[in-house]
């Protein structure tokens, strides 16, 4: 009986769950101008040059028009915005976020079509310096270390 690798999503959800995965995710999108869906796809299915431009040009795309936005929805919330009341505000942020988290699904669970997980003895680090060189204006080496430590 063969052991089947886990999704896509469902790995992103475990490795996002390891100390350090979040703050180099983080530093990555805000710092770097990187697509962390992106880069944790490339990390989990080491695809060739070819399908991450595929990949860069899906995400760049989806990050522009859906993503972005409700980033930005989300992020404009959190601060207090007179007269709107706290709590109703509040409340609208945590539906914006929850639907930010299923764009972001929407978006890995159409990434993983294009390349499956990687095969053995792929290198995360690899992957990662690849990615984000297609995606363009990659960020310091040390940037993508620390998220393949994390990943690791």
């Amino acid at each position: 009986m063969s052991v089947r690798a886990p999704s896509f999503w469902d790995w992103a959800l475990a490795a996002y769950d390891r100390p350090g995965t979040p703050e180099a995710c983080l530093s990555l999108q805000d710092d770097h101008g990187q697509q962390t869906a992106y880069l944790l796809w490339a990390a989990w299915a080491a695809p060739d040059e070819k399908t991450l431009a595929r990949g860069a040009e899906l995400a760049r795309h989806w990050d522009l028009t859906i993503l972005g936005p409700l980033r930005q929805s989300r992020r404009s919330l959190k601060p207090a915005l007179a007269p709107v009341e706290d709590a109703a505000r509040l409340a609208l942020r945590e539906e914006v976020k929850a639907v930010e988290l299923g764009a972001e699904r929407l978006l890995m669970q159409t990434l993983e079509t294009l390349a499956g997980p990687k095969p053995p003895g792929a290198d995360a680090l690899a992957a990662l310096i690849l990615a984000a060189g297609v995606w363009g204006d990659p960020p310091p080496r040390p940037a993508l270390e620390s998220l393949a430590r994390a990943l690791a």
